[in-house]
């Protein structure tokens, strides 16, 4: 049996979005509970550790999720997301390890499991989430995807893959031999736009927190990663759900 372990890397003093991590809905939620209830939910994933260097995070932890203090260095700006990979792997030992982030707010547990399942059979040797792209591109100038002369319509162009914060998974050997989280040989899960969402800038919030009232609106309650439906009688009930996929949910090979 495989261990699975899932890294939240969390700062506390964010410097685009002060506070972004435990800044809170218009509910009262806290950003980084979202991710974590999903984390959670995932039967693939065996411990969750929110990883930051400032102790007072643990207030936001929820039950059954660990904290790992990091060293402070890693807070600095030339710090970058495989250092904090690099650093956590020498203290928890696993075969697969999830870096996720609290930025994909609405990252479902289904789509971190599909990554993981695909690493475990050995056919990849990485995974992560992205979002498909088909629009049409410029850069300095120039059309990038099209024929500005004869284009296409944009169902027809050939898809461009952004990656998303929800999940990157990956060996232990993978990471050690590439020193990066994204190997040579990755599967790509295909996401839907709600789920791509990623929280950098302060309008980024302002639109999840717009999206994640809005469920509470229409159905009373979130749970990360759970949509709940209303049932037959009526009544909003969080104990009755259903998962929802948002649009499409396959993945794609890289």
């Amino acid at each position: 049996m495989m261990k699975v372990a899932a890294l939240l890397p969390i700062k506390l003093n964010n410097q685009r979005v002060p506070g972004k991590n435990t800044k809170t809905f218009s509910d009262g939620t806290p950003l980084m509970t979202l991710i974590q209830r999903t984390c959670l939910q995932s039967r693939q994933i065996n411990k969750l550790y929110v990883y930051c260097s400032n102790e007072e995070v643990q207030k936001f932890l929820l039950p059954g999720v660990e904290y790992l203090p990091r060293p402070q260095y890693l807070d600095g700006d030339g710090a970058n997301s495989n250092d904090i990979i690099r650093e956590f792997i020498r203290a928890v030992e696993a075969d697969i390890y999830v870096e996720t982030h609290a930025t994909g707010p609405f990252t479902r547990a289904e789509s971190i499991d599909a990554c993981i399942q695909a690493v475990a059979s050995g056919k990849y040797d990485s995974a992560f989430l992205a979002k498909r792209m088909q629009e049409f591109l410029w850069k300095n100038g120039k059309a990038m995807n099209f024929d500005i002369q004869h284009f296409p319509r944009t169902q027809d162009l050939e898809p461009i893959y952004l990656e998303t914060p929800g999940a990157y998974v990956f060996t232990k050997e993978t990471f050690e031999t590439y020193g990066r989280r994204v190997g040579i040989k990755p599967y790509i899960h295909e996401v839907s736009e709600i789920e791509s969402t990623d929280i950098d800038y302060p309008e980024d919030f302002e639109i999840a927190d717009a999206i994640y009232m809005n469920i509470i609106k229409k159905v009373g309650c979130y749970q990360g990663g759970v949509i709940p439906i209303i049932v037959k009688t009526g009544q909003y009930d969080c104990f009755h759900s259903v998962r929802i996929h948002f649009q499409r949910m396959g993945g794609v090979a890289a």
